[in-house]
């Protein structure tokens, strides 16, 4: 993080006036080197402070400070302590120390770096997201900290861990040896060695024993382990698995909902190296992990693992560059694979790790398309019908032995309606948005703007409608008809179910609210598979593909009867690899698309956004790596909603610009660069950068 020679400008504090005489500068290392919490791109940068002598013994690097920066009071974090400082003019003095706490490590602070790096960044964004907000009383705390509120643990980790015998018995370890592949990465974590892995998980409820029988090893090995989840649910799945493979007392779990007090009390008690096993959802990823041997992330298509706040790094390129920087093992896991891990294992980052055929046949469930030749031949309508015969045949027939599963792309009433005489689609006439029912004789509403709307066809003048997207409540309804007499649940939304009982149950969800039920579902309907296909966005197949196998993975297994309907054309490719259950080799495909279309990952993406005089002043001013190319502008103010109240804001455009994958980095700082010109100078028009943003069209 030391900015590079000439860098370091006079601290704003220096040649204020004071009515007190400046204090004694401490004897040794009085320069203290701080990271500001400013983001303007101009002042990312170490600034040199004095270090009073009062302050000589707290003042510790990765402490945090209160410093004079343009004449306000602001916190900050002192990197390190120097001899003598490049500045040749009067050096203003740090306020007062807020806490001696080392909360910046070095490992951590390096990594804030590189992400800012990465993705065109402050170290003081990332920073805001790497170290929770400081609570006083749990730090002043002196007892160990405990996680979960359970007991303490008793003399070290390794009485709190089961014992190695015990650990070489658990039914994680045997689970690895269904994978080709699964003992040699076992014994390559269990050596010390750094193997790095894309995981494609067999379909069931195992992945979470697999993970912390991998945790368990590595915590074995006197190193430190990280797994990052999607959601809460997922979470919860790994907490009890681990408490089975690691032993309760020996990891700890964080996650956003935790209050401040308490996550702060995790946190603390992986600082201090009373635990090295993390576990946790995105905000987990800089968790000060000491020795860190192994980093892990399932399902890493998941947008959860997305940070929606600048400078927006991905869960999955944090813990990676922490594998390298650490020389950590890395494991990249989940039921569907992605591009980006598929483009690790092209490039020789890391080796698949999957099962062999007959495997995955043996534990996937039997899954059927209702628009297949057969079925066809059987009922003309099979093509046509939202739910056809055999979905409810396949549904009948399995009510017998536990819960049906249903899963719905939308959720609500009517998400979208048309006119049943002319077929056009019904929009708003204040915003042109789509316009809902929420419910059986509720009137019609905007998505957008939420404004009653007049339901008369503006096309046709007629006012029947029809539905084109029939969310989870509307679908509730119909099968509560079809099968009088059955439990029917729904879980979307707010109203996510964590899981359902084993009896007889149609139970409705939406992708990714998906309950789970003892011993897995009896059968799947995957129903509107078009809907998923047809959402206006470069991954939409891979995001299709990796809900229905999340979905298909809560079944049972063909040899225990499990069965899927999808409803979908039979002949698109992703639905074959959703039959074949080959979300490798559909990947493959996905990825040697994007390489000849020059789509990510297969470069690197840049997406500036603002006023269009500004962002093309800004591209003027850089000079873009070899090979980049500038798309657009796309002018934005024409889509999606306005505020309430507002107008369209007219003068806002996107540019995108595409560099090879090598020149990435190079691309994201040359991009800052000109951010921090244009922050010095102050110039109008906020322009927004985003690297490898999830949606480009």
């Amino acid at each position: 993080m030391t900015a590079p020679a000439g860098q370091r400008a006079r601290s704003p504090g220096t040649g204020t006036r004071s009515r007190r005489a400046d204090p004694v500068a401490a004897a040794e290392l009085p320069i203290a080197r701080v990271a500001v919490d400013v983001p303007l791109p101009h002042l990312d940068r170490l600034f040199d402070y004095q270090v009073p002598e009062a302050l000589a013994d707290s003042a510790r690097p990765g402490c945090r400070v209160k410093v004079r920066f343009s004449g306000r009071l602001t916190d900050g974090y002192l990197v390190e302590r120097a001899a003598t400082s490049e500045h040749a003019g009067k050096i203003a003095f740090l306020q007062r120390v807020v806490s001696a706490e080392p909360v910046l490590t070095t490992p951590i602070a390096e990594l804030a770096r590189k992400v800012a790096d990465r993705y065109g960044g402050t170290v003081a964004d990332v920073l805001r997201l790497a170290i929770p907000p400081r609570h006083a009383t749990v730090e002043r705390a002196s007892a160990q900290v405990q996680p979960h509120d359970q007991p303490k643990a008793q003399a070290g980790a390794a009485a709190a861990s089961p014992s190695a015998a015990a650990q070489d018995a658990t039914p994680g370890h045997a689970l690895w040896a269904r994978y080709q592949a699964g003992p040699a990465f076992l014994a390559a974590l269990a050596g010390g060695r750094a193997p790095r892995a894309v995981w494609s998980a067999l379909p069931g409820p195992d992945w979470a024993a697999e993970i912390a029988a991998a945790a368990a090893i590595a915590h074995r090995a006197a190193r430190g382990a990280l797994v990052i989840v999607p959601d809460a649910r997922d979470l919860e799945a790994l907490d009890a698995a681990m408490a089975a493979a690691v032993g309760p007392g020996s990891y700890v779990s964080l996650a956003a909902q935790l209050g401040p007090a308490e996550r702060y009390r995790r946190w603390l008690a992986v600082l201090r190296q009373q635990v090295r096993v993390v576990i946790g959802t995105r905000s987990a990823m800089f968790a000060p992990v000491a020795a860190l041997g192994l980093v892990a992330i399932w399902d890493d298509g998941d947008d959860l693992h997305a940070e929606p706040r600048a400078p927006y790094p991905h869960a999955r390129d944090v813990l990676l560059l922490r594998a390298h920087q650490c020389g950590a093992a890395a494991l990249i896991g989940g039921f569907a694979r992605t591009a980006e891990a598929t483009q690790l294992i092209a490039t020789g980052w890391a080796k698949p790790l999957a099962a062999a055929r007959p495997t995955v046949r043996l534990h996937a469930p039997l899954i059927r398309v209702a628009g297949d030749d057969s079925e066809l031949a059987r009922d003309e309508a099979a093509k046509t019908a939202r739910i056809p015969g055999l979905a409810l045949r396949t549904a009948r027939e399995a009510l017998a032995d536990g819960p049906v599963l249903f899963q719905v792309p939308r959720r609500g009433y009517l998400a979208s309606v048309a006119c049943r005489n002319c077929g056009e689609r019904i929009r708003c006439a204040a915003c042109a948005g789509p316009v809902a029912l929420a419910g059986p004789g509720q009137p019609a509403g905007c998505r957008w703007c939420g404004l009653p709307v007049e339901v008369t066809c503006a096309h046709c003048g007629n006012a029947g409608l029809r539905a084109l997207v029939t969310g989870a409540r509307r679908t509730a309804e119909e099968l509560g008809r079809a099968f009088p007499g059955v439990a029917v649940r729904t879980s979307s939304g707010a109203d996510t179910l964590r899981a359902v009982p084993a009896e007889p149950a149609i139970v409705i969800a939406t992708p990714g609210a998906e309950p789970t039920a003892p011993g897995s579902y009896s059968a799947a309907v995957l129903l509107d598979g078009w809907a998923m296909l047809s959402r206006p966005s470069l991954r939409a197949a891979e995001e299709a593909l990796r809900r229905w196998m999340n979905a298909a993975a809560l079944v049972r297994s063909s040899q225990d009867g499990g069965k899927v309907v999808m409803m979908a054309d039979p002949a698109v490719p992703v639905v074959q690899a959703l039959l074949r259950w080959d979300a490798a080799g559909y990947a493959e495909r996905e990825l040697a698309e994007r390489t000849e279309l020059r789509f990510p990952p297969a470069v690197r993406m840049a997406a500036l956004t603002g006023p269009p005089q500004a962002v093309a002043s800004l591209l003027e001013s850089v000079a873009l790596p070899d090979g980049a190319e500038v798309l657009g502008p796309v002018p934005l103010g024409s889509q999606g909603p306005a505020p309430a109240g507002r107008e369209p804001v007219a003068d806002t455009a996107r540019f995108l610009v595409r560099a090879p994958a090598s020149a990435g980095t190079r691309l994201a700082v040359a991009l800052r660069s000109g951010l921090a010109e244009r922050s010095a100078r102050k110039e109008q028009g906020s322009v927004r950068l985003q690297l490898d943003p999830a949606e480009l069209i």
